[in-house]
């Protein structure tokens, strides 16, 4: 028998090993940890002086360089484990700032730091904007009126230019209403809320083109000229950066432009270029233009190819073509081609002057960066919202078999889905707006709020035309979901198409630029600095080991052994993520150290990295949210409902991940145990159905989670808009409830006698069991579902024509 101190002694040094490991202790640590377990075991002299001579060696940094890094270093390079980056790779890497998503790739997320971040909250003065120019503008034409005319009516042009629209970012010095990016994207919400043109034509003008730039780069007398002219929408910009041939890959692009020295003795351009899908391309009077710069005679001192520059186009210049447009899914926003052959302007158009020639790549990511995560979750804020709202009123107002079908649990599935998802979405959008405005910009999340928006936004809308069914396809004044839904595959692809924005940007940079070791050491290998890529590989392999750890006792402890910085029913979730985070952060460097430089080519499997890391970030906005607004009870199953889903997508990642993840050796254990194991210990497990009914009744219940979860969208109360319509046959239906519940109890009771359904009304009336102004309220709220629900139908000549619709007949009206 073993004696029980002996065993006491091993169980000590067991607990004492996983600690160490969990905790990522530093190397001497573990040194004498080795001497401890040694002196207890007590092996033959020979394992000594073994465990001596390898600690030493690797205790001290000049012996471990030269006999132990120096050979990792060969076989690095020689296995092409660490990716090659090209210079516009390493712009693109570079754009930005990494900000809390690097909290993920360490495997040990500082979920304090993540709570604490900044939230935005609304001042009075957006408000009175939102409340005043922004209401107008939503007033003035209605989204089929827009469609009806294929453009913004002159008035809203006037409007729009006339209230600083197309300079809400431009600071007030410029004439522009030096808005934040949160005051910015509150304006987007409501916009999208009313029509997609609306922010199609808003959004460029504040986002990527040529404002924005000037802003970062441009010279003072760029400034001082086109700024102000910008502000008061004088000058309509546009960006042409997309080629037929340069898509995603921008830096494919192929338009070039040529440095010559004129008669005068002054420095000029000679552009030509092929451009399509630019907003506001056909209208624009100053084209901001990104092409190849080429300078044969190193006129400007830069070399002969100083490479992509960006300039200021007036489109009066000669040589420019702007009179096409494309039609994008039928959406009237002006969006089109555009070429320039042999165009002359002086070098001083290069945005920044002579000294920022080349450098329009930078310029352009570091634009794209910002504009990725603050215009896109607004627009899918404001078309959530506005489905939201449409999709829950609708269900209880629609009746099927002598109920409002929101009692159906198969309505209840997709509304649970859309009040779940908005509030995530919000929550993101929120949270990314607070880190850009508190002076962040972080490329990668920018990245993922532009991709998992528009996703999002796209289920949202898919759930919301299966509710409304037949009402949903049939387009015209009446129809508040149809146009928004032939409109979502423009922000699916613009600004990088999803697909790409998952697979390459969201984990494929993000795993160099967010990872706590791996740029350092692509950087130092490069320098030929072993100094510094010895200090950072040795801490990259400690950080890993750690990970291993904490992915293991994580997942046996569900999560418990983490820190939560909340208590209460939230504070489980907390500690989900940080266990997801040591998971992810564990696989990140075996398919990184197996893979090596293959890895960005694998993009099924990048994909999925970035699905985890994806949420991640947006259950962590979705917690921070809860917590920013005060914790508020009644919105607890929507924070439920969104975290449960959020490790669900974690789950099935992870899983695709660890299947297809071909490792030596431990390619066949992770297929095995582990992925045997998460599926009997799953990190998520789908919702409720009692949950999901929890959170479909709340876009059914007038209230303030059902106003809370859509705020800050166009909300009319005219009944002659539809929004109107469907919102007054929403309140008229909950204040007839309680009359129709008393004609029913009475009914059962045998207080009525049986009759037919529409003969009870009368017979309740006479009885005395409701008042003849009940019985008003009931014709009332009838008349008004009935209105509600018809849907537009035009005759010939108005089809042909494209003109007004008018509904159904309206004569099966409630008959007392």
């Amino acid at each position: 028998m073993i004696p029980h101190s002996l065993t006491l002694t091993i169980s000590g040094l067991l607990s004492l090993f996983l600690l160490l490991g969990y905790l990522g202790a530093p190397l001497w640590l573990w040194t004498v940890y080795g001497a401890m377990l040694c002196g207890v075991v007590n092996p033959p002299i020979a394992v000594w002086i073994l465990l001596g001579v390898t600690a030493l060696i690797l205790n001290i940094p000049w012996l471990r360089q030269k006999l132990v890094t120096g050979w990792i270093v060969k076989a690095i390079q020689a296995m092409q484990v660490l990716p090659n980056i090209s210079e516009t790779e390493r712009a693109a890497i570079e754009a930005g700032n990494v900000w809390v998503e690097g909290e993920f790739f360490t495997g040990k997320p500082d979920l304090q730091r993540i709570l604490n971040e900044p939230y935005p909250q609304t001042s009075p003065e957006l408000q009175a904007f939102l409340d005043g120019p922004v209401e107008k503008v939503c007033q003035m034409a209605t989204d089929w009126e827009i469609y009806q005319r294929k453009d913004l009516p002159t008035a809203v042009w006037d409007y729009l230019r006339q209230e600083r629209f197309f300079g809400m970012m431009i600071p007030q010095e410029y004439g522009g209403l030096g808005f934040s990016n949160l005051a910015y994207s509150s304006v987007m919400v409501k916009l999208a809320s009313r029509s997609f043109t609306h922010v199609a034509t808003v959004g460029v003008t504040n986002s990527l083109g040529p404002a924005k730039l000037l802003l970062r780069y441009g010279t003072p007398e760029q400034k001082q000229y086109y700024l102000p002219r910008l502000a008061k929408g004088e000058e309509i910009p546009c960006f042409a950066l997309t080629e037929p041939n340069a898509g995603s890959d921008a830096a494919s692009l192929i338009s070039h432009g040529d440095v010559f020295r004129g008669e005068d003795g002054k420095l000029y351009l000679r552009l030509n270029w092929r451009k399509r899908y630019i907003t506001l391309g056909a209208i624009a009077t100053l084209l901001g233009l990104a092409f190849r710069l080429r300078d044969p005679d190193n006129l400007l001192g830069k070399g002969k190819e100083p490479g992509i520059t960006c300039v200021l186009v007036p489109t009066q210049t000669p040589g420019v073509v702007i009179n096409q447009r494309h039609d994008p899914m039928g959406v009237p926003f002006y969006n089109s081609p555009t070429e320039g052959h042999n165009v002359i302007l002086p070098v001083e158009q290069i945005i920044g002057g002579v000294e920022q020639a080349g450098q329009g790549w930078k310029m352009l990511m570091q634009a794209l960066a910002a504009g990725r995560g603050i215009s896109f979750p607004a627009t899918c804020t404001g078309v959530a919202k506005l489905v939201a709202r449409v999709a829950g009123a609708h269900s209880v107002i629609r009746r099927q078999f002598g109920l409002s079908i929101g009692r159906f649990e198969g309505i209840e599935e997709p509304l649970a889905r859309i009040a779940g998802l908005t509030y995530v979405i919000d929550a993101a959008r929120l949270y990314t707006c607070g880190a850009v405005d508190n002076g962040q910009q972080p490329a990668v999340v920018s990245a993922i709020a532009k991709y998992q928006t528009t996703e999002l936004a796209r289920q949202i809308i898919n759930d919301g035309m299966d509710i409304l069914a037949g009402s949903g396809i049939c387009r015209g004044p009446r129809n508040l979901l149809a146009n928004i839904y032939t409109a979502t595959p423009i922000s699916i692809t613009v600004e990088g198409a999803n697909i790409l924005t998952r697979t390459l940007m969201i984990f494929g940079q993000g795993a160099i630029r967010c990872h706590p070791w791996v740029y350092d050491e692509i950087q130092a290998l490069s320098r030929g600095d072993g100094v510094g890529f010895d200090r950072v590989f040795w801490s990259h392999m400690g950080t890993m080991i750690r990970n291993g750890f904490r992915t293991k006792l994580l997942s046996l402890t569900r999560g418990r052994l983490a820190r939560s910085p909340v208590t209460g029913v939230t504070a489980p979730y907390y500690r989900k993520l940080a266990w997801v985070s040591a998971i992810f952060a564990f696989l990140t460097d075996l398919a990184m150290l197996s893979l090596g430089g293959a890895l960005k080519r694998q993009e099924k499997l990048s994909g999925r990295f970035a699905d985890v890391l994806s949420w991640l970030y947006l259950g962590s906005a979705t917690l921070r949210r809860f917590e920013a607004e005060g914790r508020q009870p009644e919105d607890l199953p929507l924070v439920h409902w969104a975290m449960q889903y959020a490790f669900v997508q974690m789950q099935q990642a992870l899983e695709g991940i660890v299947s297809n993840l071909e490792i030596p050796v431990l390619g066949g254990w992770l297929q095995g145990s582990m992925l045997t194991w998460w599926r009997l210990n799953p990190i998520g497990t789908m919702p409720s159905d009692r949950l999901g009914s929890q959170v479909a009744q709340s876009l059914q219940q007038p209230g303030q989670v059902r106003d809370r979860l859509t705020q800050g969208i166009y909300l009319p109360t005219d009944p002659q808009q539809a929004l109107g319509r469907i919102e007054h046959a929403f309140a008229l239906a909950h204040q007839a409830e309680p009359i129709l519940q008393k004609i029913k109890a009475a009914s059962r009771s045998g207080q009525l006698p049986s009759s037919k359904p529409d003969q009870l009304l009368e017979l309740a009336y006479q009885s005395g069991v409701i008042s003849e102004a009940e019985v008003t309220l009931i014709c009332e709220a009838e008349f008004a579902r009935n209105d509600a629900i018809q849907v537009d139908a035009f005759n010939f000549e108005e089809y042909q024509s494209g003109g007004n619709a008018h509904p159904e007949s309206l004569s099966e009206l409630v008959r007392v």
